[in-house]
C-alpha cells in the first residue's frame, strides 16, 4: 500500500491561519475585559448606592439651613434707630445680613482663598483636594481641601469631629445642598454662619469686632483680612499672640484675588501697603 504525502501549506497560508487565531484570542480577551469592566461598573454603582443609603439615612435635612433660626445678638439702638447702644449675646455674636449688603470684595476674597471653583463644582471638588495635598507636601503649608459648601455643612449641620464617617456624611449633605440651593444662597448662608474668632460668627459681627463698623462699609484690605480668618481664627486674628500672622495671610488672600482676576496688580500692591 502506498501513501501520498501532501505538501506543506504555503507559508502565506500558515501566516494567515496564525493571524486568524491571534485575532480570535484578542477578541476573546477584549470580550472578557469588557465583561469584567461592565461587572465592575455595576458593582461600583450598587456599592455606591448602598453606601449612600447607609450614610444618608441618619443625616439632617438640608432644609435645616433655612428652616432653623440661628441665634442672633440683641441690638438696642437710640431713639433715632441709627446709633447702636447695646449689643447683647451669649456664646455667639451674630447678626444676619443679606448678600447684597456684603461687599463684593469680601465675597470674592472668600471664594479666592477658600474655594476658587465654588461656582463650578457641585459641592465636592477633587481639584481642591489635590491642591491641598500639593501645598501640604510641596509648600509645607496646612491647607484644607473642603469646599465652602462642605465647610458650611460642618459648621451648621454636623459636628466638628474628624472621622471618615463624618467626612462621607459631609460630602453627601454638600451634594444635596447644592441641588437645593443656588450658589448665592449658599454663599449668603456661609458668610452668616462661619466663625471668625472669639464670639464673632458671621461677617457682620466680625466686621464690628475687628473694625468697629458695619460689613457694608469695609474696604478691600479689610475684606481681605476677614476672608483670611475662617481657616484658623486663633492664628490669623489681629488679636492673636502673633499679631503679625494676619499680614502674611492677608497677602496670600490678595495674591489669590489677583491671580483669579478679581483685582488688579496695582490694587494688590496698594492694599499690602495698608497692612
Amino acid at each position: 500500500m502506498s501513501y501520498s504525502i501532501l505538501p506543506p501549506p504555503p507559508r502565506s497560508h500558515s501566516r494567515l491561519l496564525k493571524s486568524r487565531r491571534s485575532k480570535r484570542r484578542k477578541v476573546k480577551i477584549l470580550g472578557a475585559l469588557i465583561t469584567a469592566g461592565f461587572i465592575f461598573f455595576v458593582v461600583s454603582i450598587l456599592a455606591t448606592a448602598i453606601a449612600f443609603g447607609y450614610f444618608a439615612k441618619d443625616l439632617p435635612s438640608p432644609t435645616k439651613l433655612t428652616d432653623r433660626s440661628p441665634s442672633q445678638s440683641t441690638q438696642i439702638f437710640d431713639r433715632t434707630g441709627t446709633k447702636l447702644l447695646y449689643n447683647i449675646y451669649g456664646d455667639q455674636n451674630r447678626t444676619l445680613v443679606k448678600l447684597d449688603k456684603i461687599p463684593k470684595d469680601l465675597q470674592q476674597a472668600t471664594i479666592a482663598i477658600e474655594d476658587k471653583n465654588f461656582y463650578h463644582h457641585k459641592g465636592f471638588d477633587f481639584s481642591g483636594i489635590a491642591r491641598s495635598l500639593k501645598e501640604i507636601v510641596v509648600d509645607k503649608k496646612l491647607q484644607g481641601g473642603s469646599t465652602l459648601t462642605q465647610q458650611l455643612v460642618k459648621n451648621a449641620l454636623l459636628s466638628q469631629e474628624r472621622t471618615v464617617t463624618r467626612k462621607i456624611k459631609e460630602v453627601i449633605l454638600s451634594i444635596q445642598i447644592e441641588r437645593r440651593y443656588s450658589k448665592s444662597e449658599i454663599l449668603q448662608i456661609y458668610l452668616n454662619e462661619i466663625p471668625y474668632g472669639g464670639t464673632a460668627w458671621g461677617v457682620e459681627a466680625a466686621s464690628n469686632q475687628y473694625f468697629g463698623k458695619d460689613v457694608s462699609k469695609l474696604n478691600l484690605t479689610e475684606c481681605a483680612i476677614l476672608a483670611g480668618l475662617p481657616q484658623s481664627p486663633s492664628i490669623y486674628s489681629p488679636f492673636a499672640s502673633d499679631s503679625k500672622a494676619y499680614i502674611a495671610r492677608t497677602t496670600s488672600v490678595l495674591r489669590r484675588m489677583r491671580e483669579d482676576g478679581y483685582i488688579k496688580k496695582e490694587q494688590e500692591a496698594k492694599s499690602i501697603k495698608e497692612l
